[in-house]
Formats: C-alpha cells, structure tokens, sequence
C-alpha cells in the first residue's frame, strides 16, 4: 500500500513538473513551485528527488523508454517486413506524443541543456538509439527493394522531426483523430520512401 502511495506521488511530481517547466521554463520552476502544484510541503519532494535536475532527467528517460520498448525488436527482427515495421515505429511514438503525457510538451533540444552531462549523454544515447531502429528499417526496405535508395539517416530524422512536431499543433478537438493522423503520416511517408507497395497497403488499410 506504502509502495503504491510513493508510486502514485512520484508520478504526480513528475506530471506537475513537466507542466511547469514547460509553463514557466525550466530555470523559473523552483521546487517550491512544484510542491504547491502537488498539494504538499517541498520536502516532501526530496523523498524522491534529489534536485530539480534530476526531476527533469527522470521525465525524459520515462519518455524514451515508454518509446523504445515496444520497438527495440525491429531494429534486427527481419521477421517484420519493413513497411509494417514502419508503421509501428510511426504508430507508437506518434500515439505517445499525443497521449495524456503530451501535456508536457516538453521538447528534447529545450530540455537536454538543462540536464546534468552524465544525464545529457544518456538521454541522447536513447535518442540515437530509436534513429537508429528506424535507419535499419529504412535499410531492409531498401535492400528488398520495397524503398527507393535514399539517405536513409536524412529519412530518419525526418520522420522523427515530423511526428514530434505534432505535439505543438496537435488538438483533441481538431479535425484529426490521432488514428488518422497515424496513417496519414504513414503514407506520407511511404510515398516520401517511394514505397513499391503504397498502393496496395492504402487499400488493404481501407478495407481493414
């Protein structure tokens, strides 16, 4: 029960400070400011955290895990043929970056300056990491000739850049339901890849 309690808080510390340090910014946040958001005494706070710092860090490396698990697989898992692999690397960041942790909005080329370097070096390892999935994706795309031969980390990093960007203009009460906006990116993608097989994937997602 105690467990589950210290769980619950912690998260709550983690969920009000992503809010404020996007709010506010990061360097205007002050511990303080963070436990009158969680309804309770700054130290309270230090239960968990050592610092400020290390709040942040545990936001981020919360947020590449939750990315990197359910993909990790793809990256040598030739059993996937590479469009499907595609669309669940695009489907699941896509998803996390616009579930209820968006309301962070907290994006890595902010918050990476601000992070300890043992921190900052971590955190954009596990960055490197999920570019590197989709590289070897694109790779086995290309090689089976379902891609056209193109710069595949250049494709990467555009991929990642478009679906993250989502998080800024992206509302629940828009036009789009994220399921949508899933396939729409993915097939934008595809044709962007030159994909042999666009085509035939657009309709057999149509009858799906």
């Amino acid at each position: 029960m105690i467990e589950k309690k210290n769980k619950s808080q912690k998260a709550l510390i983690m969920a009000q400070s992503s809010i404020l340090f996007w709010d506010k910014g990061y360097a205007e946040t002050s511990m303080k400011d963070i436990s009158k958001a969680c309804g309770f005494r700054p130290a309270n706070i230090y239960n968990f955290f050592k610092s400020k710092e290390s709040i942040l860090y545990e936001i981020l490396l919360d947020e590449m895990v939750d990315i990197l698990s359910p993909i990790r697989h793809l990256e040598k898992d030739e059993s996937v043929p590479p469009e499907k692999a595609l669309r669940m690397v695009i489907e699941n960041l896509l998803k996390l970056t616009l579930s209820a942790k968006r309301i962070s909005k907290l994006l890595f080329d902010v918050a990476l300056k601000n992070l300890s370097p043992p921190h900052r070096r971590k955190i954009i390892r596990l960055r490197d990491d999920f570019d590197r999935i989709t590289i070897a994706i694109i790779r086995r795309g290309t090689k089976a000739g379902v891609f056209d031969d193109i710069d595949e980390k250049l494709a990467a990093f555009s991929i990642a850049s478009m679906i993250v960007r989502a998080r800024i203009w992206y509302s629940p009460r828009g036009k789009y339901k994220v399921d949508e906006l899933v396939n729409f990116i993915y097939y934008f993608v595809l044709n962007g890849l030159g994909s042999t097989g666009t085509a035939i994937q657009k309709r057999k997602g149509a009858r799906d």
